[in-house]
C-alpha cells in the first residue's frame, strides 16, 4: 500500500483552483509585457518600461523606485519564455498535492508569503554580495513550494535532468538549495537572484514550522472567508452542516454538498472516527509523523473530495 502512495506521479489529473489562477495570471502578464505593452508609448517611454518601472522589485535607496506593492507584483513578471515556463512547470509538479492537502486559501497565503520573503532577502541580503538590480519572477515562491514538497513527501522519488536517476525529494531540495547558495556567492555578475531563491525556501521552512502557531494562516481564512447569505429581508440564512476534510496543519470545516456514503480505500472502510484519529495525530505531531498507510488514506480522501 505504501509503495503505491510513494510513487504516485506529479501534478494530478486536474489543476487545482489556486494553481490554475496563478498560471493564468502569470501567462497573461507575460503576454502583456512581451507583446502588448511594447506597442504603446507614454512620452519617451514605452508602456512596457512604465510597467516594469512600477511593478518590478527595485532596490531600496535614495535614487531608486521602490514601492511596497512590488513585493507582490514582481512575482507575476518574468524575463523570458524559459523563465516563466520552468517556474510554472515546477508550480504544477510540486504544488497540486500541497494545495489539495492544505486547502486553497492556505496554499495561496503560503505561496505569496514565500515570494515576499524572497523579495526581502533580495532587498537586504543580496546587495552585500552583488550589485543591486531590479528583480522579477516567481522563483522565490517556487523554492518555497519545493521546500514544502520535500518536507511533506521526503522520500518521493524525483527524476532530475539530465541524469534521469530517481532522487528522494528531501535530497533534491537540499541539492537545489546548495546550488543556489553556491551561485549566490560565486556569480555576482549574473542576472539571477540566487539569494532570493534561498529566501523563498527559508520563508517556506519558517511558515511550515511556525505559521500556524503564529496565527499567520488564520489571517488568510479571515481575508477570504465567505460572508453568510442574506434573504430579501436582510436575515442571515442558518449555518449549513459541516464535514471535515484532511488538512496538514489542522481540521478545516467545509460545507457538505452531498450526502455522505461509505468510503472504501484498498478494501477497508474508512470511518469518520478513523479520519478524526489521523487529523488529531497531525495536530499533535505533524504530518511527517504519519505512517505510510495514514498518508495513503489522506491522499485517497483528497482525490475523492476533488
Amino acid at each position: 500500500m505504501a509503495g503505491n502512495y510513494q510513487f504516485r506521479g506529479f501534478g494530478g489529473t486536474a489543476l487545482t483552483p489556486v494553481i490554475k489562477a496563478l498560471i493564468i495570471i502569470n501567462v497573461i502578464v507575460f503576454l502583456l509585457q512581451t507583446f502588448f505593452f511594447s506597442m504603446f508609448k507614454i512620452g519617451e517611454y514605452s508602456l512596457g518600461d512604465m510597467f516594469f518601472y512600477y511593478f518590478a522589485l527595485f532596490p531600496i535607496g535614495e535614487h531608486t523606485n521602490f514601492y511596497l506593492w512590488q513585493l507582490i507584483t514582481y512575482q507575476f513578471m518574468h524575463g523570458n519564455l524559459w523563465h516563466i515556463f520552468f517556474n510554472l512547470l515546477a508550480l504544477w509538479m510540486f504544488g497540486i498535492e500541497l494545495e489539495q492537502m492544505w486547502g486553497a486559501r492556505k496554499f495561496l497565503m503560503f505561496y505569496l508569503l514565500c515570494g515576499v520573503g524572497a523579495g526581502l532577502v533580495q532587498l537586504f541580503i543580496s546587495p552585500i554580495f552583488a550589485s543591486a538590480a531590479p528583480t522579477i519572477g516567481a522563483s522565490g515562491a517556487i523554492y518555497g513550494i519545493l521546500l514544502a514538497f520535500g518536507l511533506t513527501f521526503p522520500n518521493r522519488p524525483i527524476f532530475m535532468f539530465p541524469f534521469f536517476i530517481p532522487i528522494p525529494a528531501k535530497y533534491f531540495v537540499l541539492l537545489y538549495a546548495g546550488i543556489a547558495l553556491l551561485m549566490g556567492f560565486s556569480s555576482s555578475g549574473d542576472s539571477v537572484a540566487h539569494f532570493a531563491h534561498l529566501g523563498g525556501a527559508a520563508t517556506g521552512f519558517l511558515l511550515i514550522k511556525f505559521g500556524d502557531a503564529a496565527g499567520i494562516f488564520k489571517l488568510s481564512e479571515k481575508m477570504f472567508a465567505k460572508k453568510p447569505r442574506q434573504d430579501v429581508y436582510g436575515n442571515y440564512s442558518p449555518e449549513e452542516p459541516k464535514v471535515y476534510k484532511s488538512n496538514w496543519f489542522k481540521k478545516e470545516p467545509v460545507v457538505k454538498t452531498e450526502p455522505q456514503s461509505k468510503i472504501i480505500i484498498s478494501g477497508e472502510e474508512i470511518t469518520q472516527a478513523k479520519i478524526d484519529e489521523i487529523l488529531d495525530k497531525i495536530s499533535a505531531n505533524g504530518y511527517q509523523n504519519l505512517t505510510d498507510r495514514e498518508k495513503h488514506i489522506l491522499f485517497e480522501l483528497s482525490q475523492k473530495i476533488k
